[in-house]
């Protein structure tokens, strides 16, 4: 989507403050024993309540500063740089309906760039689920719709309009006191729209897909902050345009949840995929996956957060159609003394390609690794605002030169929760 800065500020207005009244996705909630799968509202983080209608508005001011290179160009393309912004408001609500919760959240995040029009903007995420939390039986369904124009991953880019939609659904029932067991299911169509292009290949031809998948799980709490998930879940991706791409998979994963109350906060997964294409000229993938966002902070003062993620993901190139993602980060935030806090950060991303048989490819069984370091200071209002000055360090190595790039992020944010 291609705007002016008038009708940007305008857009940006008019969503500002449209956000505080409308709503859409399930969110972690109230009782402690249950707050890591119930999505019912934590009473003590929800501020703005009209009766069975509660909202929890947020605003943020991100990104807003000098990008170095505005295309994740190589140093001999002459990168791009540019001032750039990024306006986030969103809202989560939570409807009580009887016995029952309707929940959503709504979001919207307005990109600027000052010089490079072709850079801005809007990624709209809306969703919505209603929750019926029984005695012994729990009943939660969802939609989420996604229209965005970012990039879709480390390895794109480009950033490419898409319409994304997902549909799921779970029931579990209580067996004993802790335990329970449950079925899911699940359906997402990916779009890219008919323009999106990255290096000469149409987005659409290449990854427009359909995702479904079902599954069922075993769930027990450990405690009442901690509780253990298993499942087992089969899924089946088609192409639209690419049927040499269609795979099934099948997946075992063990999952511990920690309440937001907790000592460690969040949640990590560690599972067994066995990913089988359906085009003979592709090899499969059977092995580990993982997940993991967990925070601890200790003596009040100083915050431990590591990220993790290991999966099969698709490649815009047919000729190497899938890579193995490994993904790891973590950042250290330190309360100095009063409003003030300082924060390091650091991530390697490694993307593993996989060939396909008699395919003519640039490298053979090629590894991109991706490299981010950084730093910031924060200092934190009386009335909710958190102001940061960040400085980040990107980089991409790889053994094609076109897609190695070196990029400095320089700039400030602002964040407000009502």
């Amino acid at each position: 989507m291609f705007f002016t800065k008038a009708h940007f500020l305008t857009r940006t207005v008019f969503h500002s403050l449209s956000l505080a009244l409308a709503a859409i996705v399930l969110l972690y909630g109230s009782p402690a024993a249950a707050q890591a799968t119930s999505g019912e509202p934590d009473p003590a983080t929800v501020r703005i309540r009209m009766g069975p209608l509660w909202l929890k508005p947020t605003i943020a001011l991100a990104n807003i500063g000098v990008d170095k290179n505005v295309f994740n160009e190589p140093d001999d393309a002459n990168p791009k740089s540019d001032f750039t912004f990024t306006l986030q408001p969103a809202t989560d609500l939570w409807l009580h309906t009887g016995p029952t919760w309707v929940t959503g959240r709504v979001q919207e995040d307005l990109v600027w760039f000052q010089t490079y029009s072709s850079e801005r903007g809007v990624n709209a995420t809306y969703s919505v689920g209603w929750l019926v939390p029984l005695t012994r039986l729990r009943f939660n369904v969802g939609a989420t719709r996604r229209n965005r124009r970012d990039r879709p991953g480390f390895e794109i880019d480009a950033r490419s309009q898409r319409l994304e939609t997902e549909y799921n659904g779970a029931v579990e029932l209580r067996t004993l006191s802790k335990t329970y067991f449950g079925v899911t299911g699940s359906r997402q169509r990916v779009d890219f729209d008919k323009d999106a292009v990255f290096l000469n290949r149409s987005l659409p031809f290449e990854l427009n897909r359909v995702t479904t998948a079902a599954g069922v799980t075993m769930r027990y709490q450990l405690t009442p902050l901690t509780g253990l998930t298993f499942a087992a879940t089969r899924s089946e991706d088609r192409f639209e345009f690419s049927s040499l791409r269609d795979s099934n998979s099948t997946a075992a994963t063990a999952t511990v949840n920690f309440d937001p109350l907790a000592l460690i906060r969040g949640s990590a997964t560690i599972g067994y995929r066995d990913f089988e294409p359906l085009s003979s000229g592709l090899s499969p993938y059977e092995g580990l996956t993982a997940a993991a966002n967990l925070s601890y902070v200790l003596f009040g003062a100083t915050k431990f957060a590591v990220g993790l993620n290991r999966d099969v993901q698709y490649s815009y190139d047919v000729n190497q159609p899938y890579y193995l993602e490994t993904a790891v980060s973590g950042s250290i935030a330190q309360q100095l003394f009063g409003p003030i806090d300082v924060v390091a950060r650091a991530g390697v991303d490694t993307l593993a390609y996989r060939d396909r048989v008699g395919a003519a490819v640039q490298v053979s069984s090629r590894v991109d690794r991706g490299h981010s370091f950084g730093a910031g200071v924060g200092y934190h209002t009386s009335s909710g605002f958190r102001i940061g000055f960040d400085v980040d360090q990107i980089n991409r190595v790889s053994d094609i030169s076109s897609r190695r790039f070196d990029d400095l992020r320089i700039g400030s944010s602002v964040t407000y929760v009502f």
